[in-house]
């Protein structure tokens, strides 16, 4: 196939295309270069054919119009976003231009393409990447299904809920075949340094302080990024046009006893030189505004119909993110240095295949 994907350049989305070069498909790479984007989480990829970067914007309707009619793909797999929550409580505006009209932009044009163009007229779909964070927050029992009602509580997921509601109007009102899915919280390689599991990770290297919200009671389910994107060419290839998908991990803790099993981690597979405990470092500071007490993901639909589960369990998926960015230094050091924003320069010499 001829996959577009935006935000390719992101955590989700470097594993993703990976995933789909590897496949053997042709992969178009969209993606703005934000602060969260970094072309290093693909230099695997540099000189394969199978693989062309654009920097491109989904609120530059002409450039995603522009782009789509070149490359004319099969399928577009739509994961660009703003998606740090904290970010969104200091500044919303970002994130309801990307989020909303970034994704209106794209599903215009996406009609206009699918509707111009016979010969993909059958195969094409259209894959909405979202989060369970539109769900709002469970209590202590529960699950979210495909049927559990919106009811957001950040800037950021209300952004991601007006997204899904957006791509299902283009499937419902201009027939457009579009799939949604919503996931739990990802971890694993290529994750930007703001993120929970890798803040861990480098707090404990950097002999900082691990920053915990609250008491760390609030309570995700874990997704190891490799199952989720396996999940993901699953419900594209093989999912009911229409539908939502949930993926989760079967993977619940609280916070704070991921911390704890992170540090352990550490402890095991990289030891302080005086040889106390990681867990030494944990700081509790004040809980964020609005924050869910509860995420839990009820991914039967998506077992039962495509027979995807997860493959990672929170000891193996854990310990291979903990040893990945053991292993992967100047990655991260070259984030933390701000030196990968320098490298942000044109496209990829790779052509469209």
């Amino acid at each position: 196939m001829r996959i577009f994907v935006t935000g390719g350049a992101g955590f989700i989305g470097s594993n993703l295309v990976r995933l789909l070069v590897q496949q053997g498909h042709a992969v178009l790479n969209f993606d703005k270069l934000t602060y969260a984007g970094n072309r290093n989480s693909l230099r695997d990829l540099d000189g394969n054919p199978q693989h062309q970067f654009v920097v491109g914007d989904i609120c530059d309707a002409g450039s995603v119009a522009t782009t789509l009619a070149s490359f004319k793909p099969n399928w577009i797999l739509h994961l660009a976003a703003e998606s740090h929550v904290d970010r969104s409580i200091d500044g919303p505006g970002q994130f309801i231009e990307t989020n909303i009209v970034g994704t209106f932009n794209l599903l215009s044009a996406a009609k206009v393409y699918w509707q111009a163009n016979d010969s993909v007229r059958d195969s094409f779909r259209f894959l909405h990447v979202s989060t369970d964070e539109v769900y709002g927050s469970l209590g202590p029992t529960g699950l979210f299904d495909e049927q559990t009602r919106y009811d957001p509580h950040s800037p950021y997921a209300a952004s991601k809920a007006s997204s899904d509601h957006l791509a299902r109007a283009w499937h419902d009102t201009y027939g457009l075949p579009v799939i949604v899915s919503n996931c739990s919280n990802n971890y694993g390689p290529y994750q930007f340094p703001e993120k929970l599991i890798p803040v861990v990770i480098l707090k404990c290297l950097r002999s900082e302080s691990i920053p915990v919200y609250g008491q760390g009671e609030n309570v995700r389910d874990w997704l190891f990024v490799q199952d989720h994107c396996e999940a993901l060419l699953q419900i594209v290839s093989k999912g009911q046009v229409g539908a939502t998908y949930n993926i989760g991990g079967n993977n619940e803790l609280r916070n704070i006893d991921l911390v704890y099993a992170l540090c352990q981690l550490m402890d095991e597979l990289h030891p302080r030189e005086d040889e106390k405990p990681y867990a030494d470092q944990i700081q509790f500071v004040a809980d964020r505004p609005g924050h869910d007490l509860r995420y839990a993901i009820d991914a039967t639909k998506l077992k039962r119909e495509l027979g995807w589960e997860p493959k990672q369990d929170r000891v193996s998926g854990f310990r291979k993110t903990v040893q990945w960015y053991l292993d992967n230094s100047s990655w991260w050091k070259n984030i933390l240095s701000g030196g990968y924003r320098l490298e942000r320069q044109g496209t990829s010499n790779s052509p469209v295949v």
